[in-house]
């Protein structure tokens, strides 16, 4: 059975919406990172970075919330939750997942955790970092407001919901504490809103124990 190691509210997310969207059975393992369970040399076998998620299906092991989204995609095609192989469409839904995983989370890690990228004796750095950070997030998150308006569709590639809504909910929800959350946005907020409506969704947040609001 498929196991999906996570922690709530962390990039298990978009991996565990997909797990509830695909209706496969499979099993939800908790990674206790407030005990720093995600560094034991237990789990730095399945992920030696000791992030979180980690996906088992047997053999395979796989970790990288992106790989691993993309992974069901592939392995559950009758979910349709990539567009098909070999079409425009699916160029473009790779451009924007590597989006997402590559500039807006890979931003929003350096605005969680600045002080990763500078000296225990230089907190100032750390503060002003993060201040550029969320400076940064914030036109991401401009950008994928204009997209949205651009094709005028419900999703992020248009007409069709797919693993991308999933991914860029997860990561539109860590901006909620920020002064300019995703959810102000004029297109983004309607969209977050039906991304929160769908079933799968909501059971992610219900399995998660995650309290309203969720974005």
């Amino acid at each position: 059975m498929i196991q999906l190691h996570y922690y709530p509210s962390t990039a298990a997310m978009a991996p565990h919406v997909l797990l509830q969207e695909i209706g496969v059975p499979f099993q939800l393992v908790l990674v206790d990172r407030s005990q720093d369970v995600h560094k034991t040399q237990q789990y730095l076998q399945l992920n030696p970075n000791g992030l979180i998620p980690a996906l088992t299906d047997g053999d395979l092991v796989l970790y990288e919330s992106a790989a691993i989204c993309l992974h069901l995609c592939d392995s559950y095609p009758e979910a349709a939750l990539a567009p098909a192989l070999g079409t425009p469409e699916r160029a473009h839904f790779y451009k924007w997942l590597m989006w997402l995983t590559n500039t807006l989370q890979a931003t929003l890690i350096i605005y969680f955790y600045p002080e990763r990228w500078m000296n225990a004796s230089n907190p100032a750095g750390a503060a002003e970092l993060k201040t550029h950070a969320e400076g940064r997030v914030r036109v991401l998150l401009d950008q994928l407001d204009r997209e949205l308006a651009r094709h005028g569709g419900p999703w992020l590639l248009g007409d069709a919901y797919t693993a991308l809504d999933a991914y860029a909910m997860m990561l539109c929800r860590w901006t909620r504490n920020f002064g300019q959350p995703a959810r102000t946005r004029p297109q983004l907020g309607p969209y977050l809103q039906r991304v929160l409506a769908r079933p799968a969704v909501i059971r992610t947040f219900a399995a998660e124990g995650l309290a309203q609001p969720w974005v």
